[in-house]
């Protein structure tokens, strides 16, 4: 980076740290989302609801199914 270049850039280094530290908490938020413990929790969770009367057979399979597509998309995502 040339000197001229650091300097006209500057203003922009707190628009790049803003940027850096929302990619961050996105790759974050994404490993929390897709990790297979926290699904398979849930989907325990749907099993006791269901048990439990708080959902119906339809709502606990579709519940079932959308934490079942997020297990395999996750795994997707970290096959390269």
């Amino acid at each position: 980076m040339g000197i001229l270049t650091g300097i006209l850039g500057l203003p922009l280094a707190p628009l790049r740290g803003t940027v850096a530290i929302g990619e961050q908490v996105l790759r974050q938020a994404e490993a929390a989302y897709y990790d297979p413990a926290v699904i398979k929790r849930q989907l325990e969770t749907v099993e006791e609801q269901h048990r439990a009367g708080l959902l119906t057979d339809e709502e606990a399979a579709w519940w079932e199914s959308e934490l079942l597509e997020r297990l395999v998309e996750g795994a997707d995502r970290v096959r390269p």
